[in-house]
């Protein structure tokens, strides 16, 4: 028979029958959907990467073709966006910069959030020398100037040096992270369902994979999104000094290091970019938020438990 509080979780049936509590997938989205600044985030989102990739296909102009008539020219029906100092369409330039930073940010955060989960679940499981071993490999590498090595390596890279530029800056993202994910994994290594999973004889990868993972997987959902955002970010960083994307290409960091002499005199040179990257990386924090309320049973954000139910339900558990 189901507990007070079961049943008022779960409701009942108009014929009075308790039906079975939703799953926590369904309660997830309930609740995330119930979030409408998550959901405005979300459509900002998939609209940017509908104009990053749909973008290009909208006009007859190239990111790299020149308009000779038509240099630094104001928006119009022949360039939309307007052209830069050479004659190049800002809009095919844009959104080739969009569709460049986002995948790079999307490759980032789930490269950057794979790999703390690995090694950080690793660590804190196995302990002993795996443990030391790999916690002093991700001391070393917070202390290592990343922001250094990117700069010296990237210039360096040619055709498809982007990608190699995106597993650089994971290479030197999911320290931190893992350190997070090592302790809560030590503080789940010695619950009753993992270690009932290990007297019957569950290999350790499995028991990551299938126990320890999912009980932190809230986590490293909401660190993905931050780290996607703080990926596009540092690419900007990195490409306006000249570290990151390397012409011929474009990003959303050179194209605003472009415009920044012309912001005032020029303004479409500049504004275009980096109001992309604004709208962005607000989204993906929007977005972070969402899931956050979403996965907290604690919570009292939008789509979380009224403070009436939580009444009802503290009531309900003391008897």
């Amino acid at each position: 028979m189901a507990t007070a509080p079961e049943a008022l979780l779960a409701g009942a049936a108009d014929d009075g029958t308790l039906l079975a509590p939703p799953g926590r997938t369904r309660v997830v989205l309930r609740r995330f959907a119930a979030h409408r600044t998550a959901l405005a985030g979300l459509a900002v989102v998939v609209l940017l990467f509908v104009l990053a990739f749909a973008g290009p296909h909208l006009t007859h102009w190239s990111y790299s073709d020149v308009d000779y008539t038509a240099l630094r020219s104001a928006p119009s029906a022949r360039h939309w966006w307007g052209t830069n100092r050479i004659g190049q369409d800002v809009f095919a330039q844009t959104v080739r910069g969009l569709q460049k930073s986002l995948v790079i940010g999307l490759l980032v955060g789930v490269l950057a959030t794979g790999a703390a989960a690995a090694v950080g679940a690793c660590a804190g499981y196995f302990g002993g020398w795996t443990d030391r071993l790999l916690t002093f490999t991700t001391d070393l590498l917070l202390i290592f100037p990343g922001f250094l090595v990117i700069s010296v390596v990237s210039p360096r890279l040619k055709g498809g040096g982007w990608l190699v530029f995106a597993f650089l800056l994971a290479f030197f993202a999911w320290m931190v992270t893992a350190r997070v994910v090592r302790s809560m994994t030590i503080s789940l290594r010695e619950r009753e369902f993992v270690r009932a999973a290990r007297y019957m004889g569950v290999g350790p990868v499995r028991i990551i994979v299938r126990h320890i993972l999912p009980n932190v997987a809230s986590f490293l959902i909401i660190d993905a999104t931050i780290a996607v955002g703080t990926a596009v970010m540092s690419e900007t960083a990195l490409s306006y000094f000249g570290f990151g994307v390397q012409p011929p290409d474009v990003s959303l960091g050179t194209l605003i290091a472009d415009g920044t002499t012309a912001a005032v005199t020029y303004p479409w040179m500049f504004f275009f970019a980096a109001g992309l990257l604004v709208v962005f990386v607000l989204a993906v924090n929007l977005i972070g938020d969402g899931l956050r309320d979403a996965l907290d049973p604690t919570s009292r954000g939008p789509g979380g438990p009224g403070r009436r139910q939580r009444r009802r339900l503290a009531k309900a558990g003391a008897r």
